[in-house]
């Protein structure tokens, strides 16, 4: 995470960057609408956001965070990035930030940790192994290299795993984990040094609109006149749509992940891999310890983030049947973040046509780290009035109010996503 005092100084010092966001005489900017561009949210999307905008040459870009960068959910995820999911949507997303991420040093800059270790489902029920054989059909016609494997296969992969009761497996070399925090920092240097302009500490706590549209932000810390405004807020977003009269069907759920003491012996190198019908999942953390999870059944929506242990021993029931060697493993901390999740278990990308200046990334249901560079680079375009560079109009919010508003259903509208964890 970026902390608000190391943010401010290198902002200040960062070339053509200031407190106050103003560029040092950028040729080539662009303003589509009068006023500056407000992004609401300083998580890894929010920061993606204004890293392209910037970069594309919109003059004013103000990311507004009520803490600091990375302070909410983009500080707390496993940090697993892949392109192994059903919809073609997702795929496309996945695989072009993969890319991004593969390119990071370059740009925008930075080490952010990457491991292409691969990533390892292991499948015990057939309509599992269906739906994923459909997977790697979707995937292999995009261009990505996912297979599905057998037992046998799955074992010598991960020798963690015991195969007793495993039917297959699905493998993609090329996927693998970053750091989260490294990421946010980053996007936030690169954005800084393009003119972006930082407000951390600061809540946005209404919208002023006029004629149909956006006209300002009103914040704890005074009122933002804009020209557009992009809901980056991740579980909070329901509560931000609901300023500007835009229905966002977004509701947080807590995850929590543990870390463990290092292993004797130190654990080998091994893929992300996930217990797919448990959701139990862990993957190599540093100094020879594990980093693993588990979505809990038993919890309950809402916007706690607190960390509790109880949920560990549901884990070490899973390794004692799928990787009896973690079962006893020694847990010596973790944390606890939030889903923003949808209906459908997809994105929330999109221009809201009722009101054309606000924009909204949001509902990642866990995807939003994997997805941030792609996603960031189709927010820049949609903003700009161009054909973005994966069509995301299947995930426009307005799926879920074509039957009757959200809570109502239009179930055929709805995209489900298999491969969520």
């Amino acid at each position: 995470m970026v902390g608000s005092g190391a943010f401010q100084a290198w902002l200040s010092a960062a070339p053509g960057g200031s407190a106050s966001g103003r560029p040092g005489g950028r040729e080539g900017a662009v303003e589509v609408a009068k006023g500056p561009v407000v992004v609401v949210g300083g998580g890894v999307m929010g920061v993606a956001v204004a890293f392209h905008l910037a970069e594309a040459g919109v003059r004013d870009v103000v990311v507004v965070e009520r803490g600091v960068l990375g302070g909410g959910s983009s500080g707390k995820p496993i940090g697993g990035v892949r392109a192994q999911f059903s919809d073609p949507v997702n795929v496309a997303l996945g695989a072009r930030s993969l890319r991004a991420y593969g390119e990071f040093g370059r740009r925008p800059g930075g080490d952010i940790g990457l491991r292409r270790v691969g990533y390892l489902f292991l499948l015990d029920r057939e309509q599992d192994v269906a739906a994923f054989t459909a997977g790697v059909e979707v995937q292999a016609r995009m261009g990505v290299r996912s297979r599905v494997v057998g037992p046998e296969e799955a074992g010598a992969l991960c020798p963690y795993v015991r195969t007793e009761g495993l039917l297959a497996g699905v493998y993609s070399a090329g996927d693998g984990h970053a750091r989260p925090g490294a990421v946010v920092a980053g996007y936030a240097r690169a954005a800084a040094a393009l003119g972006v302009s930082f407000r951390t500490g600061v809540r946005v706590t209404g919208m002023e609109l006029d004629g149909g549209r956006v006209a300002a932000v009103r914040t704890d810390h005074g009122v933002i006149p804009c020209g557009a405004v992009v809901c980056a807020a991740g579980a909070w977003s329901a509560a931000v749509g609901d300023m500007a009269g835009v229905e966002l069907p977004v509701r947080p759920l807590r995850r929590q992940i543990a870390f463990t003491a290092p292993l004797v012996p130190p654990p080998p190198r091994t893929p992300f891999t996930i217990d797919f019908s448990s959701t139990a999942y862990f993957h190599n953390g540093d100094g020879g310890a594990l980093l693993i999870g588990l979505a809990d059944p038993r919890q309950e929506e809402g916007f706690d983030t607190s960390w509790t242990d109880d949920w560990v021993e549901l884990f070490r029931a899973v390794a004692r049947r799928r990787m009896p060697a973690l079962a006893g493993v020694d847990v010596v901390g973790g944390w606890a973040g939030l889903y923003e999740v949808t209906p459908d278990r997809n994105a929330l990308i999109g221009r809201d046509p009722r009101v054309p200046n606000f924009l909204y990334a949001t509902g990642f249901s866990g995807h939003g780290f994997l997805q941030a560079p792609a996603v960031g680079e189709v927010v820049r375009d949609l903003y700009l009035e161009r054909e973005p560079v994966v069509d995301v109009s299947a995930l426009s919010a307005e799926r879920f109010r074509a039957g009757g508003g959200a809570g109502a259903g239009a179930e055929a509208a709805r995209r489900p996503e298999i491969h969520v964890v």
